[in-house]
């Protein structure tokens, strides 16, 4: 996904036929392996991008083993007929700095029941509130429109999740109720500026997850409400409200 733009399926017997064309993959620069140290950092902030991607969305997240670690098939993308290095789970090569990351990540979406809802999101406002159970923001802190929806070159947007919006209860019957949490997405280039939303004023932001530093944890440094974040290139961050 990060190191292969093309299949390379030669071993495999068949001309290179077989497989799917189109990858959905981005070689960061450079096809296949490389020690280039920029494209090697990119490619394993890529690495995190998709994993939090995963695990933040709902449902149940389907994780191909080894991707964990970082597992590659050297560009085989059809290794059906392949009982060797190229289809094998070698954890002596496993990236450990990546699995702790995952191991962090999966801890964290355990932890809260804001990524693990039952239902699906209403878009209403929650009851006695103005705040819906989840809304989607522009990087000056505006909520997106229709039209916002339709801009095909926009590479970034905030996703806004009310903890008090669970519809669900817990196995002894009791209401499910989570922190609210704000997740940015930058797949631009170049950082931005992200403005943080304004609900109840008393609450401060602190940022939990940032995949630009592979950051899982609980940021000591509080933000307020309409306060400006900087997000890095290609890089995703969660911030939680305390």
């Amino acid at each position: 996904m990060v190191s292969y733009n093309e299949k390379h399926n030669i071993a495999n017997g068949e001309d290179n036929n077989d497989g799917a064309n189109d990858n959905n993959s981005w070689n960061c620069g450079t096809e296949g392996p490389t020690d280039d140290p920029e494209i090697t950092a990119l490619r394993d902030k890529q690495k995190r991008n998709l994993l939090t991607t995963l695990f933040l969305s709902q449902g149940v997240p389907m994780l191909v083993a080894g991707d964990e670690f970082g597992r590659s098939q050297s560009g085989n993308n059809n290794a059906y007929c392949q009982d060797n290095e190229i289809s094998w789970l070698n954890w002596e090569t496993a990236d450990q700095e990546l699995l702790e990351f995952t191991k962090g990540i999966i801890r964290f979406c355990k932890q809260h029941p804001t990524f693990r809802r039952r239902r699906w999101f209403q878009g209403r406002p929650i009851k006695g509130s103005s705040v819906h159970d989840i809304m989607w923001f522009l990087p000056e802190g505006t909520q997106m429109s229709d039209e916002n929806w339709e801009h095909g070159f926009a590479k970034s947007l905030g996703v806004y999740l009310d903890g008090k919006g669970i519809k669900d209860v817990d196995y002894n019957s009791d209401r499910l109720v989570d922190d609210s949490f704000y997740i940015i997405f930058n797949a631009h280039f170049e950082p931005l500026d992200y403005i943080l939303p304004v609900g109840n004023s008393a609450q401060t932001w602190r940022k939990t997850i940032d995949t630009s530093i592979g950051f899982v944890g609980l940021d000591w440094h509080e933000f307020k409400p309409g306060d400006a974040i900087q997000v890095q290139s290609r890089s995703l961050m969660v911030m939680q409200q305390t």
